[in-house]
C-alpha cells in the first residue's frame, strides 16, 4: 500500500532563508516534478535540498537517463521578476497560507501574490460561470457579489470574461481575489487589464504558475481547483452542460465544498449546467441570502454537538503510473469529455486532473475545445 504523503499527514516547515526558497522553487520547477511528487520527495528526504540531490537517482531508477534538476539561474530570474513587480511569495505551512487551500488533495506549494494577502484569512465564496454570460447572468453575478461582499465575504473568481469579470467588479470594493491561470503578472484576457490593476490595488491576484508564464488551455483546470479550494462554497451562475465551470463544481464537491447554482431557462444552453447541478442536489440560489443560509445550515449527517471532521486529503488510490495508464485506456483518437473520463474512473477530480495534465505535458494526450480529451496522434 502506498504511503499517504499528503500535506495533511506530512506538514512542511515553510522556507525561511533565501537558499531554502530557491531550493523549494528549483524542486517544484524540475522536470517531471508535479505537486504529488513534490510532497512525496519532501516527505521522504526531509528538505528540498536533499530531494534535489536524490532526483537524478530516482529518475534513473525509473529509466530516465541524463536527468538534470532545474538550475539556479531561472529560479533567480523568477524571484528577481517577482521583486520588481512587488509580488510576494507565500509557502504552504506559513501563517499567511490559507488553511482551506492547504487541506485540498493537491495544494500549490507556493503562491505568488500581488495585492492584499490579508484577504486570504477572511471567509471566501467563489462565483464562477460562463464566459459568454447573458445580460441576466452578469447582473445576477454582480448582485450576488455585492451583497455577499457587504456580508464580509471575499469574492473569489478567475478573472475570465463574463461571470468572473462581473463578480470581480462588484466585489473589488469589499474584497476580491483573482486566481490567474498564467503568471500573476500576466493579465488574461487583455481587456481586463484595468480591472486587474484595480484588483492589485484593492484586492489580491494570485497564481501558482511561474512569473511571466502565458496561460494555456491545460492551466485552467488546475487554476479552477484553487478557486474552489480557497472558498467555503462555489456558486455557479451560468454554465453550459460541458464547461469548465462544471468541472470546478465537481472539484469543489471532491474538496468537500458546498456547491450552489442559479437556475436558468431550460431553452438557454448557458443555464443547462446549472439546472443539471440543481437536479443532482445543488442548492438553488435566488439571492445572496440563499447562499448565506445554506452556509449557516448544519450538516444533517454530522453528529449533534460534534463538529464535522475535516476529510483527510486523499492521495491517489492507485500508483500514479497506473492512473496514467487507466486514463490512456479510456481515450482514443475521437475526443471525449474530460468529466466523463473522471466519472468513469470513479476517482476524485482533484486527483485525476493533475494526472491528465502530466499526460498532456508528456505529449500523450491532447486537449480540445469544450473540455474534450483524446489520444495524441
Amino acid at each position: 500500500m502506498a504511503k499517504d504523503l499528503s500535506p495533511s499527514t506530512h506538514p512542511l516547515t515553510p522556507p525561511l532563508t533565501e537558499e531554502e526558497w530557491r531550493s523549494w522553487l528549483r524542486l517544484l520547477r524540475s522536470r517531471r516534478v508535479g505537486i504529488s511528487t513534490f510532497f512525496r520527495v519532501m516527505a521522504e528526504y526531509g528538505s528540498a535540498e536533499a530531494a534535489l540531490e536524490a532526483l537524478p537517482g530516482i529518475a534513473g531508477e525509473a529509466g530516465v537517463s541524463d536527468y538534470k534538476v532545474c538550475p539556479l539561474e531561472p529560479v533567480e530570474r523568477e524571484f528577481d521578476a517577482a521583486r520588481q513587480a512587488g509580488v510576494r511569495t507565500v509557502a504552504i505551512g506559513s501563517k499567511e497560507y490559507p488553511k482551506s487551500l492547504a487541506n485540498i488533495p493537491d495544494p500549490p506549494p507556493i503562491l505568488w501574490c500581488l495585492g492584499d494577502i490579508e484577504l486570504l484569512q477572511r471567509p471566501m465564496i467563489a462565483l464562477v460561470g460562463a464566459r459568454n454570460a447573458s445580460s441576466l447572468g452578469t447582473r445576477m453575478a454582480r448582485k450576488l457579489a455585492a451583497d455577499l461582499g457587504k456580508d464580509g465575504q471575499v469574492i473569489v473568481s478567475g478573472l475570465a470574461r463574463g461571470v468572473d469579470t462581473a463578480a470581480h467588479i462588484a466585489g473589488v470594493g469589499t474584497g476580491t481575489i483573482a486566481v490567474m491561470a498564467g503568471g500573476v503578472d500576466v493579465v488574461y484576457p487583455a481587456e481586463n487589464a484595468s480591472l486587474a490593476q484595480e484588483i492589485e490595488e484593492k484586492g489580491l491576484r494570485l497564481s501558482e504558475m511561474p512569473m511571466s508564464a502565458a496561460p494555456q488551455a491545460r492551466h485552467f483546470p488546475r487554476r479552477n481547483r484553487i478557486v474552489s479550494g480557497l472558498a467555503r462554497a462555489v456558486v455557479v451562475v451560468e454554465a453550459a452542460a460541458k464547461s469548465g465551470s462544471l468541472i470546478t463544481a465537481r472539484t469543489a464537491l471532491d474538496q468537500g465544498r458546498d456547491v450552489l447554482a442559479v437556475p436558468g431557462h431550460p431553452f438557454d444552453a448557458r443555464a443547462s449546467g446549472c439546472n443539471m447541478l440543481i437536479r443532482d442536489g445543488a442548492e438553488l440560489v435566488r439571492s445572496a441570502m440563499d447562499v448565506l443560509e445554506a452556509l449557516e445550515r448544519p450538516d444533517p449527517e454530522a453528529p449533534a454537538d460534534v463538529a464535522p471532521e475535516r476529510a483527510e486529503a486523499p492521495g491517489p488510490s492507485v500508483p500514479m503510473h497506473e492512473l496514467h495508464q487507466q486514463i490512456l485506456d479510456r481515450l482514443g483518437p475521437s475526443p471525449v469529455p474530460e468529466d466523463q473520463v473522471i466519472r468513469d474512473l470513479k476517482i476524485p477530480a482533484g486527483t485525476v486532473s493533475p494526472a491528465i495534465v502530466d499526460l498532456e505535458l508528456d505529449g500523450k494526450i491532447r486537449r480540445e475545445a469544450g473540455g474534450m480529451l483524446a489520444l495524441a496522434t
